[in-house]
């Protein structure tokens, strides 16, 4: 049988196109000895012609050495990372646990990182969140298969963005057609199976169904959510134009029902997602600079940190998603700016930075 050829690396068009806008506009790094997790961020590579692709040009492949170069780039000094699903390297063919498939690649990762490659003591993916669908029967079976896949296994991200207008795009995974997804019975049967393992839920939805998530969280009160880009206060579709407004509004009641909570944490980002209506992804002007980043994610930011307090909050990238609208180390003086104005301690300064995100995915910062 004739050998199948080997592909070629594809040049990354949108990727490179990318980075060019973005280095029109790079800072220093303001307070670098600041210790940071990044405790969200994906790594892909969509050169498949059926891949997902996001709505907005951005790279096809970004993959280790690409978030080592953003980081490395930035000059801040962040000390681990940790790895949320986003549909990466599944296991070929109809397996029942394909996912299985990204927890063993990102494991990799961390161990490629860990020889010293990426320098000394530049490790990454420390802590892996995976996929199961919790809605199916054998779903302990796909926990304990994600569990053996990567001794860094931490939990599992479920996204459950629904609206009835399809101007809001549904959420990426094989449920993303179920209204209320948290809430009906077969998830939370499989979401049993995931708090007796003691492992993390990451939430992802938006922000008109937080009440949701405050649902599930009073039901398990021993579970431990995370809710993931400040909780989805998007400004799109029949939310268009009244994200200072009505979305706000909502959104922050639905924060004030959270923070009730205590099994709650808080993941600060997301922000330079295009859904957000912030109109930072337009190539026809120079990407935004750290000061303009902290002057509009400062009511949102500080509005989380109140309610929840730092060390129930945690800043993150989400990248590549986020870098359509802005680079690494101007996200990161975004967040210190914002942890400034605050006039916030040390201690809960680290508690944003590097201290909630070490706790909640359990990282071993003596490595």
């Amino acid at each position: 049988m004739k050998p199948t050829p080997i592909r070629k690396r594809p040049v990354d068009i949108d990727g490179d196109d990318l980075d060019r806008w973005l280095s029109a506009t790079s800072e220093p790094p303001l307070d670098p000895g600041q210790r940071i997790i990044d405790p969200h961020h994906h790594l892909w590579d969509r050169r498949a012609p059926n891949a997902d692709r996001e709505e907005t040009p951005t790279h096809s492949r970004y993959v280790a050495d690409d978030l080592m170069h953003d980081i490395a780039q930035s000059g801040h000094h962040v000390l681990d990372t940790v790895y949320v699903e986003c549909l990466a390297m599944y296991r070929k063919g109809n397996h029942p646990h394909a996912s299985v498939g990204e927890i063993e690649f990102a494991q990799g990762v961390a161990a490629t990182a860990a020889s010293g490659l990426y320098g000394p003591g530049q490790r990454c993916c420390g802590g892996l969140i995976g996929f199961a669908d919790l809605t199916q029967p054998a779903v302990a079976d796909h926990l304990e298969a994600l569990a053996q896949a990567g001794r860094n296994f931490r939990g599992v991200r479920q996204a459950y963005g629904w609206h009835a207008s399809s101007e809001i795009p549904a959420n990426h995974h094989p449920t993303r057609r179920i209204e209320g997804l948290l809430g009906h019975p077969d998830f939370r049967a499989g979401f049993a199976e995931l708090v007796e393992r003691d492992l993390v839920f990451d939430c992802w939805g938006y922000h008109f169904q937080m009440p949701e998530v405050a649902a599930l969280a009073r039901a398990f009160p021993t579970a431990r959510l995370v809710l993931d880009h400040i909780g989805g206060p998007i400004a799109q579709g029949p939310y268009a134009g009244q994200r200072e407004t009505k979305v706000f509004d909502e959104w922050s009641r639905g924060i004030s029902e959270l923070a009730a909570c205590p099994n709650v944490v808080v993941k600060l980002g997301g922000c330079g997602m295009p859904i957000y209506g912030f109109d930072y992804a337009h190539r026809d002007s120079p990407p935004p600079n750290s000061q303009r980043l902290a002057e509009d994610w400062h009511p949102y930011f500080a509005r989380v940190i109140e309610a929840f307090g730092p060390e129930r909050c945690m800043f993150e990238s989400n990248f590549p998603v986020d870098k359509v609208s802005f680079c690494y180390g101007v996200m990161w003086n975004a967040f210190k700016r914002i942890a400034q104005a605050m006039d916030l301690s040390p201690e809960d300064r680290d508690g944003l930075f590097f201290k909630t995100a070490a706790r909640t995915y359990r990282l071993d910062l003596e490595h």
